[in-house]
């Protein structure tokens, strides 16, 4: 975390857990929770990253962040991370539902059992994580629920149906749940990140063209980085966005 990053006191000792926090998006969430004293879990399918993370994290003398490698396509192996998580953290104020692959497909080469792999990675996950936390939050009678969206189907983007499809249907699932579980006083808002510069976007799909929409279509001309993504939900996380619920927010630079 930079030196200039707010600190928010509301979040220091609370359990946080966050989905897909190895790398990327992700791993700059479990950085930013963790450098603000949040007691972390964080569950991945890639172990070395995460290990590797969690060295860091706490060679920084931050609290080590608890990591629990799950193939979040398993529900059954998500409840039991997630329980492995609850026993060594305690019961759960913050989750952050970030784990999704972006990978492209074409729509005539997609066959069910495609179509079904990338629901399960972008979007099934997301429910049966909040299914599992929301008893902790009920219990407290507090909580911050955050999904992470997309700008890629507001802007028309094509070439991965089954991602663009599973990130719409992120901001319904957000609403829906904004409603059930607003009476226990949680909180659940949907963070739509914009092109971010993560490693596997500039290795995959950052070319000069693409470098050309972005400076075309953002507003700023600085380039996303995955803090950006992180410090928004540092907010959405504490108590300063107490009365804040039910909303996209939006973080591309200005393109939408």
């Amino acid at each position: 975390m930079a030196h200039n990053d707010a600190i928010y006191p509301s979040l220091a000792g609370q359990s946080v857990l966050i989905t897909g926090g190895a790398t990327g998006i992700g791993a700059a969430m479990v950085t930013h929770f963790a450098a603000q004293g949040a007691k972390v879990a964080f569950l991945d399918i890639a172990e070395p990253e995460a290990h590797a993370l969690a060295d860091t994290i706490a060679a920084q003398g931050h609290p080590r962040p608890f990591f629990a490698p799950c193939d979040l396509r398993n529900i059954d192996a998500l409840r039991h991370a997630i329980a492995a998580a609850r026993k060594t953290n305690g019961p759960f104020s913050v989750l952050v539902n970030n784990a999704a692959h972006d990978q492209r497909h074409a729509w005539p080469d997609v066959t069910e059992v495609y179509w079904d792999e990338r629901i399960a990675v972008n979007l099934r996950h997301q429910f049966f994580a909040i299914q599992a936390v929301a008893p902790d939050m009920i219990a407290a009678r507090a909580g911050s629920i955050i999904n992470l969206g997309s700008t890629s189907w507001h802007i028309g983007q094509g070439g991965m149906p089954g991602y663009t499809s599973s990130k719409a249907a992120i901001e319904g699932l957000t609403r829906s749940f904004a409603r059930d579980l607003g009476p226990h006083n949680i909180r659940v808002n949907c963070l739509l990140p914009g092109w971010v510069m993560t490693e596997r976007q500039i290795a995959l799909w950052v070319t000069p063209e693409t470098e050309k929409d972005i400076a075309k279509n953002q507003c700023l001309p600085s380039k996303l980085q995955p803090a950006d993504i992180a410090r928004m939900a540092l907010w959405l996380a504490s108590d300063d966005s107490h009365m804040c619920t039910n909303q996209n927010w939006v973080v591309d630079g200005g393109w939408t």
